[in-house]
């Protein structure tokens, strides 16, 4: 197993509480408004006070210190959903078997029907630099579509995904997209936002339809594992999220 820290995190008092005992935010909450937790010395009755690691942070005169995060790497299978629980289909968390699994939070969810990588944590700040699409994260799909493409026909939806298309139901363009063809019925789609069934809306948008989809890479972390199968990220794979 591994856990590290990547850099100084900022989150709510009753979070730092929760991640450093095992209180749920219901008990924390508790404790903070009897008045027993205090930040640097002072008395803390805010649970929405905002704390890091480097503060001295005290319960009932023990100082608290935070679990290290965990940064996680799964091969999602088809006909799971990303939620931490069952819903109509079972949750891709019945794969993952790791102690504390409520805390985690999957960033960048992938519809029932579509496999491949998913980054689980328990960081939020980290995985907001995957999700929000100012940072500009590249998510790489893998696509099998229903109609081959002519040379001429890929040329032309390169092109414009590239300058961006106009989704039903939105007022702007897609951010720039790239479209690299391995045969006629299956290309790579590289995109650097997250919008709802974006690939597939995409590719609507140019009079074609998905059949498979597929995510291979989220930045600079590759899938490497089998269907099913997680591993932790290495330290630089995580790191690599928070430049």
């Amino acid at each position: 197993m591994i856990f590290y820290p990547l850099m100084l995190f900022i989150m709510r008092l009753d979070k730092f509480v929760c991640k450093s005992t095992e209180l749920t935010k219901i008990e924390a909450i508790q404790h903070i408004h009897l008045g027993e937790v205090s930040v640097n010395g002072e008395m803390a009755r805010d649970e929405a006070t905002q704390v890091h690691e480097n503060n001295t942070i005290m319960l009932n005169g023990a100082r608290l210190k935070t679990r290290d995060f965990r940064y996680i790497l799964m091969h999602k299978p088809a006909g799971t959903i990303c939620s931490n629980i069952d819903e109509a289909y079972p949750s891709l968390f019945n794969y993952l078997v790791v102690d504390k699994a409520s805390e985690l939070h999957i960033a960048g969810r992938l519809d029932a029907d579509t496999t491949g990588l998913v980054l689980i944590t328990d960081n939020g700040r980290w995985s907001f630099n995957i999700t929000s699409p100012t940072r500009q994260c590249r998510k790489v799909y893998r696509v099998e579509l229903s109609r081959a493409l002519t040379i001429e026909q890929a040329e032309s939806i390169a092109t414009r995904f590239k300058n961006g298309v106009q989704l039903q139901g939105e007022e702007g363009l897609t951010r720039p997209a790239k479209l690299e063809v391995i045969s006629s019925n299956e290309v790579l789609l590289t995109i650097t936002e997250g919008k709802f069934h974006q690939v597939k809306r995409m590719f609507s948008a140019v009079g074609n339809r998905v059949v498979l989809l597929h995510r291979e890479q989220i930045g600079e972390v590759r899938l490497d594992v089998e269907v099913g199968q997680w591993r932790y990220l290495t330290e630089s794979e995580a790191l690599s999220f928070s430049q």
